[in-house]
Order: C-alpha cells, then structure tokens, then sequence
C-alpha cells in the first residue's frame, strides 16, 4: 500500500492537489478545531456569561456554514459553466487566508470581530473546498480514487498537526494572547504556500459539456443548470440517497469538528489539554486515513465508511461520560482512528458516482449537504445546551445522526451508481 501510495504521488498533479489539502488543513486544525474556540472562550468569557461563549460560537458557526451551503450548488454550477473551477478555488482560498490574518488583530473584548472573522474564515475555506473535491474525478482513473482521497486527507491531518504543534510551542513561549494570535497569522502564510503547486501543475480540466464564455451570461446560464440538476439528479437515485446518508452522518462528524474544543473546555478541561489531544488526532489520522483507503480496497467504499461510522457511534456516546483530561485525550484519539477515513471514502465513493463533466456542479450538492449538516449540527447542539444547561445532551444526540445515516447508507447500490453515472 505505502509503495503504490508513493507511486502515485510520483504524479505531480496528483501530489500537489495533495498538498492543497496540507495547506487548507491548517484553518480546520488551528482555527476551526483547536485553538481559535478556546481564545474565543478566554476573551469572551468576561463579557459573556455561563454558557454564552458555546452557544454563541455554535450559533455562528451554523450561520457560516448556512450561507455556504445556500451558494454551494450555484457556485459549483458557475464553476462548470465557465471552466473556472480553479479561479473560484483561488477566490475562496483567498478569503480565508484574508480573514486568518484579520484575526491576528483580535484580542480580549473582540468576540464580535473574532465570531466574524471565523464566519467569513469558514466560508472561504468551506467554498474552496466545492472546487477542490471537484477537480478529483479529473486527475486519476477510478480505480485509483479511492487511494488518492485518503492520500489527500492523510497529507492533510500530518500538514495540519505540524503547523498546530508548531503553534502550541508559540503559545508556550508567548502565554496569554500573543501566542494564539500569531497562530492565526501562521494558518494564512502556511495554506498561501502549499495552495501555490496546485496552482501551478493542476490544469483546468476540460469538459464536452456546454460551456459559457465571459462575455456571455455565465451566472445565469450557471441558474438554469442548476435547475435542471435539481431536477436531473432524481436519475441517479443510488447517488441522491448517499446524499441524504452523507447528510446525516457528516451533520456528527462536522459538529465534532466544530464543538469539540469548546466542548471540552467547558467541562473544565484545560487548554494545553484540548490543544493537544487535538494534535494527537491529527497524527493518529495519517496512518488510518490511509489504513481506510486499504481497507476500502479489500471490502468496498461502502463498508470502509459503515466501519468508521460504528466507530463514531461509540465515541459520541463514550464523549457524555468526558470529565478528565486523559478522557478527552482518548475520545481525541479514537476520533483520529476515524474522521480522515470516514471523510476520505465518502469523497471518492461520491466521485465515481457523479457524472465527470459536471463534477463542480455535483460536488455543490455534495457540499450543500455536508454544510447543511454543519448548521444543524452546531446549532442543535447550541440550542440544547442553551435550553438543558447542558452541554453533555447536546453531544449525546450525535450518536442518532450516525445510526441514521449508516441505515441509509446500506441502502445504496454502488455499482448501479457508477453504471448510471458512466451513461451521462
């Protein structure tokens, strides 16, 4: 597996979308995960009391991510109509390296301007991300996806754990709130580097489907596809369901991802604790992003993704018994055995299953569903936690979206999905 992973990369296209994911990884280990959610609860926790800090970085959280799925589909179809997957990429990519240095300004009193520049943070980098999957179906043969996805998500968490560790030895030499701040600064610098060979090596792939010249209407060219895709994608039903599966499942995954730190921080956990499990989970990812990869290879997509799905069942229900630190250190890594796997199946799995020369404008769906799943996640868990005084009931009502989402799952006939999507 190691040997025909490093074959693979011996493809420059290949490896420098890879290190796209190195670059990008930084915003969600940093800012998302890690460190940003504890700042925020230090310099808003004498503003704001009790449980306001989490219910309201879970409130923006969601809000972010609501404003990126609504324009996730439209973006996606705009990007296929003007063949310009990676000037969107560029744009998006942009602002959130844009909004990572705008929080190296921040300090205690700014929770308003911090909970603003993480929403438009999330949204750059939630956008970016609809052209990054996108161009996947373009750079290697099917059979080779599934591989190269888990390259990607393993090249990610190993990217993301060096630069968090790099930033958790500033915080140590610079306690208080210059440490997180530079941080922030280190996020924008390190996604601007390893964004650079994507750019570089990874052409604009091209596409025999009808395509809009700038001097034409692109954005309303880019409207009527849409609506013929809303339409249209009721043909490929093997691929509508893993989308409501995908949904479901990704609604736990991504509320992990967003609530974890804040989570346990409000169980009295310390920083240097959250800060390092997290790291813990990056490392513990690139072995098993690409033990999933493997895995998929002997037992299907499918059920890589139903094993990883089991695994975080048993997590969100081990996480309402958190109280001590070597607790959260052990969800961290359990969490690590999963998430990258989880989410690099599902890429590839999806991309063989959509039509090639639609590939952004599909990868919108895909996207909506998995911010749609981000709103709700967050804002359920913000909202029960606001209403119980809670916060373990809100974590405990993931272990349902996973439950639900492996049911549909098991429903999806892969191979139909890919003979329908070949027919296009």
């Amino acid at each position: 597996m190691i040997n025909n992973s490093l074959h693979i990369l011996k493809d420059r296209r290949v490896l420098s979308w890879c290190l796209y994911d190195v670059g990008n990884s930084a915003f969600a280990t940093t800012i998302m995960a890690a460190i940003l959610p504890v700042y925020f609860k230090e310099i808003a926790t004498p503003f704001l009391s009790g449980n306001l800090p989490t219910i309201y970085w879970g409130y923006t959280s969601a809000i972010a991510l609501l404003c990126s799925a609504l324009a996730a589909p439209f973006l996606g179809a705009l990007g296929d109509v003007g063949q310009m997957k990676k000037k969107m990429l560029l744009f998006f990519t942009l602002l959130g390296i844009l909004a990572s240095c705008a929080l190296f300004f921040t300090d205690h009193g700014d929770w308003f301007l911090t909970l603003v520049f993480m929403a438009i943070g999330t949204i750059g980098f939630s956008s970016a991300i609809i052209f990054y999957d996108a161009l996947l179906p373009h750079l290697i043969p099917h059979h080779y996806i599934d591989m190269v996805s888990s390259l990607g998500y393993a090249l990610g968490y190993l990217g993301g754990g060096i630069l968090l560790a790099l930033n958790i030895v500033m915080i140590y030499i610079w306690p208080g709130t210059f440490g997180p701040r530079l941080s922030f600064l280190s996020v924008a610098i390190w996604w601007a580097i390893f964004t650079l060979p994507l750019f570089l090596h990874v052409p604009e792939p091209l596409t025999t489907h009808h395509t809009v010249s700038y001097s034409q209407n692109v954005a309303k060219e880019a409207i009527l596809r849409l609506g013929k895709t809303f339409v249209g994608i009721r043909k490929y039903p093997d691929l509508f369901r893993f989308l409501i599966a995908f949904w479901l499942y990704n609604d736990g995954i991504g509320t992990m991802i967003h609530m974890a730190a804040i989570y346990g921080a409000q169980v009295g956990i310390s920083m240097i604790h959250l800060v390092g499990a997290l790291l813990l989970t990056q490392f513990v990812g690139v072995p098993f992003s690409i033990f999933f990869g493997r895995l998929a290879s002997r037992i299907g997509s499918k059920e890589a993704i139903l094993v990883g799905l089991f695994g975080y069942t048993l997590i969100s229900v081990g996480a309402i018994f958190l109280a001590t630190p070597w607790h959260f250190w052990l969800l961290a890594f359990a969490v690590g055995t999963v998430q990258g796997g989880t989410q690099a199946m599902s890429r590839s799995l999806y991309a063989r299953m959509l039509p090639p020369s639609r590939s952004a404008e599909f990868f919108g769906f895909y996207d909506i569903s998995s911010k749609f799943a981000g709103v709700l996640g967050p804002f359920l868990f913000g909202f029960i936690t606001q209403i119980t005084h809670s916060s373990r009931i809100g974590i405990a009502i993931l272990a349902l979206t996973f439950v639900a989402g492996a049911i549909i799952l098991r429903k999806v006939n892969v191979m139909r999905g890919i003979h329908n999507a070949s027919l296009q």
